[in-house]
């Protein structure tokens, strides 16, 4: 793509956005429809009907015959069902029409997307309805033009079968109580706080050709076989390295695509491995971030796909690889214009951001498991606890100056100073001085504070951002409900407020640390602090039915038991379908395509071996080692598949569950890696030209 964009022009140019809406609205309707995105107050069901006409125009002037409710259930990615505008006339004609009732309301099958039991097979009425805070857009293909409407999802007796609307909910009860808070701080003129995120997006770019001789990339999105090549990543050569010419025009395409949606595509550039490379979006309300992410991730494989790429999201698609994640960053704002995790220049005397960065660490201690909950996947197994990813520990990362003045909190009672940034000395005469930031970065912590917000590190790069989020605001929620009914009842705010941040720094500092989170001194120093250390997302699953999760969720109405309990079991299945299908595809990988590879190699070597002898009397000794090496490899692969089929036989016929998906982390991944090895190590032994697919080097390295 070498033709100029005009980036002012295009941006946004897909999306019926506030300018659209403006323009082509009745004024009073346009008031009503902005007071509900802007206060959260109920939707005016009157002007509907006007809104819908008014998308339905603009729609299909944009060249739209279909529209669609866009929404997100609980399989993790998108999902559309499009109806024509198309409305057949008594003359025989048809006429395109879009009604009010269109837009609020959908019913796509509730019975056959994931619910955890919320739904029966005979249970089919499921109902989508129109999330106005987060504006219709188009998506454009090569083959089609579709008016996609943002919507939540529920059942027909309400409850959540999504993403977005526990989501939603969650960004109301924030809301709830942070305002109680600022009001009983005195603070008149906000009337609403939403939390603004900014996901980071790492992926993994191969060709195309390549990646369709790999049935395991094709079947699961990472290899299960693969030996290491001569040069990985040990040269630290690829991160920020200049970006070649092929991912280069990728990246190009992207970018317009992502941009004339509304989505602001800021920083791109390669990662730490070979063939990895990231972008990260301009911040975004919670809801609206959380869509746009899913449209990043549905473009980027769209892209790579029409420039005979692939784009890998798995969060380990390379074993010794470094991964990819999604670093969550995390912040709350005001209406009036206030970030309220920003400490200004001198944080010891800003109460304000003190009382609520003291919320968010106790509100991050007490409950340090369902955060590592919602940031579980199978993928995420693989990465985390790695040093390339932080462990599967929580703890926070606060900064020299932000450690100190809760310090002076914690022992003197009162902060007196904060630490400052010095001249950057570089040495060079000519180059600018500026001033250092007060504290250095962290990037071995999985929740870390970076100047005005909380950087959530944790979460795996195929994930939704939706359920980090939907945590991260309702315990902060909580914490601050507690605070605000407290605040309320004083007749003295500023001395509640400096005795509350004491303590709750005291009680709850054992979560800070600002060091080495990949060493196992910090796994001892965390075990002995009493901070779980959640594995597996096996281990992190039932984090979702304790008793003090259930009652915060329903106190604040993000989650019922029941939607909890669902998602617990969606989790628990989600598990032991992905490791199913991952055994089976490397039984019949190995099976069909590595054996009979070896056996051909085996005899092609024994061949060569008698051929020569036959000739001349010439030393064969090193043909047979060889020979022998391939023979034992081949025979420890055969009977590690045996093992792995039976195994994976027995997971397949326990009840499905927790027992099932414990069975399968236990018994059937381990067997799992004792057909790697061998398989791996005959990669090493078999001709390259013999082998049956391409190698980590001919992927990640010729792109």
């Amino acid at each position: 793509m070498n033709e100029k964009v005009n980036v002012s022009e295009i941006f946004g140019s897909n999306v019926f956005n506030d300018t659209e809406m403006r323009a082509r609205l009745p004024k009073s309707v346009y008031k009503e429809l902005k007071k509900t995105i802007e206060t959260g107050s109920e939707l005016n069901p009157a002007i509907a009907d006007v809104v819908a006409n008014e998308m339905k125009e603009w729609a299909v002037e944009k060249g739209a015959t279909h529209y669609t409710h866009w929404f997100q259930p609980l399989t993790g990615v998108t999902a559309e069902k499009h109806d024509a505008f198309i409305s057949p006339t008594d003359d025989g004609k048809a006429i395109l029409e879009f009604s009010g009732k269109e837009l609020i309301k959908g019913e796509p099958d509730a019975s056959s997307f994931p619910s955890g039991g919320l739904r029966a097979t005979f249970e089919a009425r499921g109902y989508t309805a129109w999330d106005c805070t987060s504006p219709a857009f188009i998506k454009e293909t090569p083959n089609s033009t579709i008016l996609c409407i943002p919507t939540a999802f529920c059942s027909y007796k309400g409850e959540a079968l999504d993403k977005k609307t526990p989501l939603l909910r969650s960004m109301q009860a924030l809301d709830i109580q942070a305002i109680r808070v600022l009001r009983a701080l005195g603070n008149t003129t906000a009337t609403k706080v939403t939390t603004s995120v900014g996901p980071e997006q790492e992926y993994f770019l191969i060709d195309k050709e390549k990646y369709l001789k790999r049935k395991d990339l094709i079947f699961t999105g990472r290899t299960l076989f693969g030996a290491m090549p001569p040069k990985g990543q040990e040269m630290d050569d690829h991160y920020f390295g200049s970006i070649k010419e092929r991912i280069a025009g990728f990246m190009s395409e992207l970018n317009v695509e992502l941009w004339k949606l509304g989505i602001t595509a800021k920083t791109q550039h390669n990662e730490v491995a070979p063939a990895q490379h990231e972008l990260a979006p301009i911040y975004a309300q919670n809801n609206i971030a959380t869509d746009h992410n899913q449209l990043v991730m549905e473009t980027m494989k769209r892209v790579a796909d029409r420039r005979g790429l692939v784009c890998l999201l798995h969060e380990k698609p390379f074993a010794g690889i470094n991964g990819s994640g999604k670093h969550n960053n995390w912040s709350m704002v005001t209406n009036d214009g206030q970030n309220l995790l920003d400490p200004g220049k001198t944080p010891h005397e800003n109460t304000q951001f003190l009382m609520f960065l003291a919320a968010v660490i106790k509100a991050v201690d007490l409950h340090a498991d369902l955060l590592r909950a919602s940031a579980a996947s199978p993928g995420n197994d693989h990465r985390l606890g790695a040093n390339e990813a932080p462990p599967a520990i929580i703890s926070m990362f606060l900064g020299e100056q932000l450690d100190d003045v809760l310090k002076q909190l914690d022992t003197k009672g009162e902060a007196t100073s904060s630490k400052q940034g010095e001249q950057l000395v570089s040495g060079v005469h000519t180059l600018p001085d500026f001033m250092k930031d007060a504290t250095d970065r962290n990037r071995t912590s999985p929740f870390a504070f970076t100047g005005n917000k909380f950087e959530f590190r944790m979460v795996g790069s195929t994930q939704s951002i939706s359920d980090p989020n939907v945590v991260l605001n309702t315990i902060v929620a909580d914490v601050l409900a507690d605070l605000a009914d407290e605040l309320e009842k004083t007749d003295n705010v500023e001395l509640f407020l400096h005795d509350w941040i004491k303590t709750t720094v005291s009680e709850h500092k054992r979560v800070i640390f600002n060091g080495n989170g990949y060493s196992e001194d910090w796994v001892k120093m965390a075990e002995q602090r009493g901070l779980p250390n959640l594995r597996s997302m096996v281990d992190a699953i039932p984090a979702f039915g304790t008793e003090k999760a259930v009652k915060m969720f329903e106190r604040h109405g993000v989650y019922t038991k029941t939607e909890l309990e669902s998602r617990q079991e969606i989790m628990y299945e989600q598990y032991a379908k992905t490791i199913n299908i991952e055994a089976l595809a490397m039984i019949d990988i190995a099976k069909k395509q590595i054996v009979p590879a070896v056996i051909k190699y085996q005899g092609e070597l024994a061949d060569s071996i008698n051929t020569i002898r036959t000739a001349a009397d010439v030393d064969t000794s090193v043909q047979a080692t060889l020979l022998g090496e391939v023979a034992e490899n081949l025979k420890a692969l055969y009977s590690a598949i045996g093992q792995l089929e039976k195994v994976t036989a027995e997971a397949e016929a326990k009840e499905e569950g927790a027992e099932q998906a414990r069975f399968y982390h236990d018994v059937v991944f381990e067997a799992m890696g004792e057909v790697r090895k061998p398989a791996d190590a005959l990669e090493m032994l078999v001709a390259k030209e013999d082998w049956p697919f391409p190698s980590y080097g001919d992927l990640i390295f010729e792109v």
